[in-house]
């Protein structure tokens, strides 16, 4: 065991099966070495750095109805809303007061917003915030869409892909197809964008198998962010009975990823602060670098609802940036508020301008 997370430290490279067998007999005291190994790669290609993104979640509307999601086309038991641009706008300038360089606009696919609204959106912030950078995640769009958006001053685009197994996909996702998902993903990093992916831990029916394919699925990807979190049942979901994943898997996954991934830009992400008090810290710890307080409006941040029982939902944006700062410095990091690029990015960039 200690000679493949010694060679997943080394190499940056595990066979699907090294993954299989090291995920299946991981031991408590395994877990510590690994996450030892994840955070001195991290340090090396960030330092103790860990990048604040401004979250804008501008709309719950989804036309998808994915059985683990509590925005999902079919919840409803769930108020709706929809932040204008204007109002989105508000958010912003907000968070750059706060310091913030990157936005991150997420909703649910709503194509209330239209590729020209969307595009407006963009334009409109890069014009009165010079040198933000902007990551949009709202789902899957046409690639002349796509296009619009990067060619308005779009920088990056999240998508997690969720899962790579074909199979759980299928049974996770009514509405959805995996190839269209990945094909999406390829066509964002063909276009030029900073691309997002990343997947759950815990979905029910969730193998070993699965999660080392989802493994294999980023090393081939290389996307420069990847967002990963544990699975929690939402009452109004048909998986409201089902266990839900757990923070030491969740952990576990993150680290596998720095080290197979050892560039990418990971987030602690803010369910990891639901399920445990010091989730985020921990997740810090196994190598994740990035954590994105909210902006949303707090008249609606109760109502984007992908799981329950969410933590900051009552805290003015202010005191989120200020809290999340202290967390990041109790456990010797120190928060960055710049752009944040991704090493990978950075380096392929100055590779270009050179030729």
């Amino acid at each position: 065991m200690l000679e493949l997370i010694a060679k997943a430290f080394n190499t940056n490279k595990l066979t699907k099966e090294e993954i299989i067998y090291l995920l299946q007999n991981l031991k408590d005291e395994d877990r510590q070495t690994l996450f030892g190994y994840a955070l001195e790669t991290k340090k090396k290609h960030y330092g103790d750095e860990v990048y604040l993104r401004g979250l804008i979640e501008f709309s719950n509307h989804c036309r998808q109805d994915c059985l683990y999601c509590g925005i999902r086309a079919s919840n409803p038991m769930l108020s709706r809303y929809r932040l204008t641009p204007e109002e989105i706008q508000v958010c912003c300038q907000e968070g750059y007061n706060l310091g913030y360089r990157t936005f991150v606009l997420q909703s649910g696919e709503d194509l209330w917003y239209t590729k020209d609204i969307i595009v407006k959106i963009i334009r409109r912030i890069k014009d009165k915030f010079p040198g933000v950078a902007i990551t949009l995640s709202i789902g899957e769009r046409k690639r002349d869409e796509y296009e619009a958006y990067f060619r308005a001053g779009a920088d990056r685009f999240l998508m997690r892909h969720e899962t790579a197994s074909e199979r759980l996909y299928a049974k996770l996702h009514p509405t959805m197809k995996l190839e269209n998902r990945l094909a999406c993903l390829q066509a964002l990093k063909e276009i030029g964008y900073q691309v997002g992916a990343g997947f759950m831990v815990g979905l029910p029916g969730q193998s070993h198998i699965d999660l080392a394919e989802d493994l294999c699925y980023l090393q081939e990807l290389e996307p420069d962010m990847v967002g990963i979190g544990p699975f929690i049942p939402h009452s109004e979901t048909p998986l409201k009975g089902e266990k839900g994943g757990t923070v030491e898997d969740t952990l576990v996954m993150v680290a596998l990823t720095r080290l197979l991934l050892p560039e990418s830009l990971l987030p602690a992400a803010t369910a990891m602060g639901t399920l445990h008090p010091q989730g985020r810290e921990l997740a810090l710890q196994a190598g994740a670098n990035v954590v994105m307080p909210l902006l949303t409006p707090s008249s609606v941040r109760k109502l984007y609802e992908l799981y329950q029982n969410k933590i900051c939902l009552n805290d003015e944006s202010g005191k989120c940036r200020y809290c999340i700062e202290r967390r990041i410095n109790s456990v010797g990091m120190a928060a960055d508020l710049s752009r944040g690029d991704s090493s990978r990015f950075i380096r392929t960039h100055e590779l270009k301008q050179k030729r």
